[in-house]
């Protein structure tokens, strides 16, 4: 790919820059997890210090507009910046003043989500070139991310190398002592990266949904657990009695329901985690929203923390629980890219990051 460092000078150029500020918010406007946009703030900081003028453009589900929690971005990413209502408004800003912007939710244009060439054509006029910081949209083939490179001149932001590159050091690192957990509620994402990895891993420890599709293949009966009805079909090609594909020994149970690992396999997976050179987790192990059914993660967290392996850990979810006991910071790389991080790591392309080459 082509990178930011690539680009000789950026005095005055007019640059689109995609970034992902599509966080949870509350019924009352509060950004709940501005993890994320935190991440930005280099390639911001970076553009505005080579005195490049800047439109940041993204979407968010959380809420139909931006404008509501406008103030909140002003103050995390450390910039007073204007606020485009709409595509149409992008030549006027770009001829006046002003050195940074935010455009509105591009997901308002029906041209975003169908990567259509007309949407993204009128996205980059008036720009010099596109920078995509926003590796955790790279898995969508949508206009602002993969067509809009067809347009401009483009490049990988510093937050999309970084991300490439630890990434790739996951899967290259070697056999031995790499474990990789995985756990969560979509278990169709989890089960191509353990398809992908299970040759390349010392261990794979599971949880949550994907856990509970192998030990119902395994035969075991599952009361009203959650679980994929085509479990069969999405487990196929993977051997369940692989020794290194570690399904949960026993269970806490709640209104006939699997909510977190037990004992005995908490024990298990911290001994493995403590013997581990590599771990790499995505998908918390139970239900951590609810305190008591969050032993389970929050122990594996604190095993992972207190080994000497290098920890890499993604996944919106996965990231919420450990920073809420405070552990987020022990992580040696935190991926912002939860299916985008499970894409990579699948040995999926990434329409993104192709888009880029």
């Amino acid at each position: 790919m082509k990178t930011v460092h690539d680009i000789a000078d950026l005095k005055g150029k007019k640059v689109l820059l995609r970034v992902d500020f599509n966080v949870p918010v509350s019924d009352k406007g509060q950004i709940n997890d501005a993890f994320k946009i935190k991440k930005q703030k280099e390639m911001v900081n970076w553009l505005v210090g080579r005195e490049a003028k800047v439109i940041m453009v993204s979407h968010i589900t959380a809420t139909n507009s931006f404008s509501d929690i406008v103030p909140q971005l002003h103050i995390l990413l450390g910039y007073e910046f204007d606020f485009i209502k709409s595509v149409d408004g992008i030549s006027e800003w770009l001829e006046g003043h002003g050195k940074i912007s935010l455009l509105e939710n591009v997901r308002q244009n029906d041209g975003e989500e169908a990567n259509d060439s007309e949407f993204a054509k009128q996205l980059a006029k008036g720009f010099d070139l596109y920078i995509n910081n926003a590796f955790g949209e790279c898995h969508r083939n949508y206009a602002s991310v993969s067509e809009i490179t067809k347009h401009l001149p483009s490049y990988a932001g510093l937050l999309v190398e970084q991300e490439t590159t630890q990434l790739q050091t996951v899967i290259d690192a070697p056999k031995e002592g790499k474990v990789i957990i995985m756990g969560g509620a979509k278990a169709s994402t989890k089960v191509p990266v353990i398809k992908n990895l299970i040759d390349k891993a010392e261990n794979i420890l599971l949880g949550g949904v994907v856990a509970n599709d192998v030990v119902k293949e395994k035969g075991q009966d599952m009361g009203s657990s959650v679980m994929d009805e085509n479990s069969k079909e999405l487990l196929a090609g993977l051997d369940l009695n692989d020794s290194r594909l570690l399904a949960p020994k026993d269970f806490i149970i709640f209104d006939n329901k699997i909510l977190d690992i037990g004992d005995e396999t908490m024990r298990q997976y911290i001994d493995i985690v403590s013997k581990a050179k590599f771990i790499i987790w995505n998908g918390p192990l139970g239900l951590f929203e609810n305190p008591v059914f969050a032993k389970g993660t929050n122990e594996i967290a604190q095993a992972i923390v207190a080994s000497s392996a290098r920890k890499v850990i993604g996944g919106g979810d996965t990231i919420s629980a450990v920073d809420k006991i405070g552990l987020l910071d022990k992580f040696d790389f935190v991926s912002t890219g939860g299916g985008a991080m499970l894409a990579f790591l699948a040995g999926d392309k990434l329409p993104g990051l192709e888009a880029l080459k």
